[in-house]
């Protein structure tokens, strides 16, 4: 069962851990609704949740950037 409570937020390891594998999934041509379905998936996240950790590693230039 995926999580649907954003305060729920995973550590920073593991959201970095999932930044990494968002941007490496969207590396691989997958667009960014599946790639961002993918990972919450694989994960156990909201897809809301891989929104804002994409918006946090964006901000703060998380590697791979």
């Amino acid at each position: 069962m995926v999580k649907s409570n954003v305060g729920d937020m995973p550590p920073e390891a593991m959201r970095k851990e999932i930044f990494h594998a968002l941007v490496a999934a969207q590396d691989q041509e997958m667009s960014v609704p599946q790639s961002r379905r993918w990972i919450a998936e694989r994960y156990n996240v909201s897809e809301e949740q891989v929104r804002l950790i994409e918006s946090e590693g964006l901000d703060a230039q998380w590697p791979p950037l």
